[in-house]
């Protein structure tokens, strides 16, 4: 029972470290902890060996691998439930380690009071090792940290009013969205760009540009279209919906919308460096736009999607010349 607590500790307290700890976060209960008691106190009244197998397969995929959906999540909550649901643990009882330090393992305590005065002389903040993680996954929960502490300091500002004889938030958020909007690229015209870039057996890099022109066009339509209803609803014009709202707090602070970067590409990047860099990839298209043809020279950090483009590359080559595509790699000289 100890070791199915220590478990659902472990695997919620391992969300902190990110990508590290688990690929998706998951939301475990409390529920699957007391279906997991449950199902122990059953197998083990009822049959004389304890069945680990079956408790294993049953706490790692059905109660809490139940919501897990990624497949190395799911080999990886097997691995750690397996550590604590053993028979080591039974039979070397305080002997047996959860991890490397041995400061954790299942007490012999014959009463919930033992158990908890144990409980209380474990770290108050335990290290990695404590989850089986290297001791450098710390930087990335103290990153994850840092930036929930720097973007709650910025909402703080952005609930702020201007003070006397400055401008207000909502002037400040008006000049914004109107500077962007000044300078946002046309979309291309998709029509055009079926014609000069037709879909052709030995040219894949048709393709490529059609769709990066697609991608940038629900971008910049995106944006168009925010900008210019969250210039009427600042103005009074139309409702101020929740979405214009943190459309506009995000510009207040010179972060990147939600709705704009869901749909823009990857970056970190604030605001005013993120919009001269969707303005610089929008010329590097129009460019290769107006030339009509495949340029020879190619901005690879500017594509939308950048494995089309080196995917479409080894199409031509393989095309061109005969070779088989899964046989063909890239290869750099420096």
């Amino acid at each position: 029972l100890f070791g199915f607590c220590f478990f659902h500790a472990v695997v919620q307290d391992r969300r902190k470290f990110g990508p590290i700890g688990w690929n998706i976060p998951y939301g475990f209960t409390p529920e699957d902890l007391a279906v997991c008691r449950q199902q122990l106190m059953e197998f083990t009244n009822k049959y004389v060996q304890i069945p680990y197998k079956v408790l294993n397969f049953l706490g790692a995929n059905i109660n809490y691998g139940g919501r897990v959906t990624d497949d190395k999540d799911k080999l990886l909550i097997s691995t750690i439930l397996q550590t604590y649901i053993c028979p080591e643990a039974v039979e070397q009882r305080q002997e047996y380690k959860y991890s490397t330090s041995g400061l954790y393992f299942a007490p012999e305590a014959s009463s919930i009071e033992e158990i908890v005065e144990y409980i209380r002389t474990m770290p108050l903040y335990p290290m990695p090792e404590a989850f089986g993680l290297h001791d450098n996954c710390n930087i990335t929960c103290a990153q994850n940290e840092a930036m929930k502490l720097l973007t709650g300091m910025q909402s703080m500002v952005a609930a702020g009013g201007g003070g006397e004889g400055g401008k207000s938030a909502d002037d400040v958020m008006d000049e914004t969205a109107a500077s962007v909007q000044e300078r946002l690229p046309h979309p291309y015209p998709l029509d055009e760009c079926e014609e000069r870039f037709p879909t052709l057996y030995e040219e894949s890099m048709n393709t490529v540009v059609k769709q990066e022109c697609l991608r940038y066009n629900k971008l910049l339509w995106a944006m168009d279209k925010s900008l210019k209803d969250f210039r009427k609803a600042i103005k009074g014009l139309i409702v101020m919906t929740a979405d214009l709202e943190e459309c506009g707090k995000s510009m207040f602070v010179n972060d990147v919308p939600e709705m704009w970067s869901k749909k823009g590409p990857l970056s970190l990047k604030p605001l005013s460096s993120w919009f001269l860099d969707i303005i610089a990839r929008c010329q590097f298209f129009q460019s290769w736009f107006d030339l009509g043809r495949t340029p020879p020279v190619h901005w690879i950090s500017g594509i939308f999607f950048p494995q089309a483009f080196f995917t479409g590359a080894m199409q031509n080559f393989a095309r061109k010349y005969g070779e088989e595509i899964d046989l063909l790699s890239y290869g750099q000289k420096i």
